[in-house]
């Protein structure tokens, strides 16, 4: 049988192919963005390439790609390009990983940080349930490699759940003290069936709780998106629930359809109702939100960890 060839859609996401297509909205202007051209977006695609490096900039299609990149700012995806997980959501390719972890993945992950000369990375990865610690420990060697070769760098980690991992596994990545620990919810725990139908909506919630029970000075963060059919007072006990768990970070996005085989778009929320959104939250005390359409979990990432600190201080008086 013939490698499968992720460029196409029935190959990236062979457990998709049989569904009925839904129709993709036109999208309307507040999330239109135009096409990457400028030299800094070259400079980075061609730094990612020379590392064989995987972005989910590129894998999730985000609509933010030219703007971060020509700023030379991209997520690194570690551990392969196909994730053992299937939600309806996404665009990362999916099935069994044919190949183990690349051992020499994290010292080329280090040195792409340091040539872009980041002050800040975000580093995520692809599910690898095939894995018996999901990949905890390639995660922590990621974050050593990027201190030593890029020591005055802050580095934000957005993990998988870890779901079928012994509870060292979180451990593991907390040890290697990222600045920010990130795990997304993705939505409300309504539509986890038919979104995240391999995740639990309470073991994610309680993974990042565990964050700051191992570590309390460390930030945690997570997000959501809207638009996939939850109403406005789900999205308001997600973010009850969130702050129960001692999250510092909430960013809430719009849902863009990825193909006509992914989870159809429910509505477009306005530009208004993102800032009720964040108002919302700001009064339950996030430290720091991020509430618009075009938000993402990595968008301006560098940027809002300077403010998240800012803020922690600002609240108790300590960095």
């Amino acid at each position: 049988m013939p490698p499968r060839d992720l460029k196409i859609p029935e190959q990236r996401h062979p457990e998709k192919a049989r569904r009925p297509d839904n129709a993709q909205p036109k999208k309307p202007d507040w999330i239109r963005v135009k096409a990457p051209t400028s030299d800094g977006y070259k400079k980075t695609h061609a730094i990612m390439r020379e590392h064989k490096l995987v972005t989910v900039c590129e894998e999730a299609g985000c609509p933010n790609a030219g703007e971060c990149w020509s700023q030379g700012h991209a997520t690194m995806m570690i551990m392969g390009e196909v994730c053992t997980r299937a939600c309806s959501f996404c665009n990362i390719a999916t099935g069994k990983p044919t190949e183990d972890l690349d051992a020499f993945e994290p010292g080329r992950v280090a040195d792409a940080v340091a040539k872009l000369g980041l002050k800040h990375v975000v580093v995520t990865s692809v599910d690898r349930d095939d894995i018996k610690d999901g990949g905890a420990e390639h995660f922590a060697q990621t974050i050593r490699a990027i201190r030593h070769r890029a020591p005055d760098t802050t580095i934000e980690i957005l993990t998988p759940d870890f779901i079928r991992c012994d509870d060292s596994a979180l451990e593991v990545v907390v040890a290697a003290k990222p600045d920010v620990f990130n795990h997304n919810l993705e939505t409300v725990p309504g539509l986890y069936p038919e979104v995240r139908p391999g995740a639990r909506y309470f073991h994610s919630l309680r993974l990042l709780q565990r964050v700051k029970e191992i570590d309390p000075t460390m930030f945690t963060k997570s997000g959501i998106m809207v638009g996939l059919g939850e109403d406005k007072q789900a999205v308001t006990q997600v973010m009850e629930d969130m702050r129960a768990a001692d999250i510092d970070f909430l960013t809430i996005g719009q849902y863009l359809q990825p193909t006509p085989k992914h989870h159809k778009v429910d509505r477009f929320v306005t530009p208004e109702e993102f800032k009720t959104y964040e108002k919302t939250a700001y009064n339950k005390g996030f430290l720091m939100v991020s509430a618009t359409p075009l938000t993402r979990s990595s968008y301006h990432a560098g940027d809002d960890f300077a403010r998240l600190r800012a803020a922690r201080i600002q609240k108790f008086g300590q960095a």
